[in-house]
């Protein structure tokens, strides 16, 4: 596995589940994070992000979600 994807798997293995999240454009850190997509754009808006993008987590982490 390669250090990027490492990284990509820490920081989504820490994310709240069923959320929305943004991640920063190398995926090495959470942005953003909410309830509602909205929430989430409006918390990108207000620090200037644009390049972040936004993912829903899932209920509940299984091996085929990973």
């Amino acid at each position: 596995m390669s250090p990027q994807n490492k990284i990509r798997l820490e920081v989504l293995g820490s994310a709240p589940l069923n959320a929305w999240i943004a991640l920063s454009d190398d995926e090495s850190r959470i942005v953003a994070q909410g309830g509602t997509y909205e929430e989430v754009v409006n918390q990108l808006e207000e620090i200037g992000d644009e390049t972040a993008f936004l993912v829903r987590t899932p209920p509940s982490w299984s091996p085929l979600a990973v």
